[in-house]
């Protein structure tokens, strides 16, 4: 293995995919980005291949068959998430870094397997009251889908200690800063 791993987790709404991407735009950090699969619909502005290979559970099942996946999940009944072994391989052989932005039991499930070549960070909300007014600012679920989410993330919370290191975003700047951080100084190890 060349590259070295960073996996961002936490619940949805957290802000792990903005501290992704803000990470991602720093050049000298070398960052690739594992594209995970999803059985979800594809959202408006998404592109398949580059938020998610959006899958059908047929698709998905078939690649869990296959031993395909570094880790899966079915998040909710009948929507799946994982992440593909083909992913890690073409970024990572290549001498790049590969950062995820996956759920908290992705994101453990990853470092278990990486160990020392994996730095794990959990994104957490101040409170699952700013989580769920974060969640209804978005405008892309329905009210029913944000409690079931809110409800999952009372869960993954519980995946924290679990983590190298936990940001606890109630700043995004300085959230992002500290995130950059730590990053920086896994990756110079």
């Amino acid at each position: 293995m060349t590259g070295k791993l960073v996996i961002l987790s936490g619940p949805s709404g957290a802000g792990k995919s903005t501290i992704v991407s803000y990470l991602r735009k720093i050049a000298d950090l070398n960052l690739g980005f594992s594209v995970s699969a999803t059985t979800r619909a594809k959202r408006e502005n998404e592109t398949n291949g580059k938020e998610y290979f959006f899958l059908t559970i047929d698709e998905f099942k078939s690649r869990i068959e296959d031993n395909e996946f570094i880790e899966w999940e079915e998040v909710y009944p009948g929507l799946y998430y994982g992440t593909l072994k083909s992913e890690i391989n073409k970024l990572v052989i290549t001498g790049n870094n590969l950062i995820f932005d996956v759920d908290a039991v992705g994101g453990t499930n990853i470092k278990r397997q990486y160990k020392e070549n994996a730095l794990s960070i959990f994104i957490q909300p101040p409170s699952l009251e700013v989580l769920e007014e974060r969640l209804k600012k978005r405008n892309t679920e329905s009210e029913e889908n944000i409690a079931k989410r809110v409800k999952k993330s009372k869960l993954e919370l519980t995946y924290s200690r679990r983590f190298d290191k936990v940001i606890i975003n109630d700043n995004l700047d300085t959230a992002q800063k500290e995130a950059e951080k730590l990053v920086r100084e896994f990756l110079l190890k």
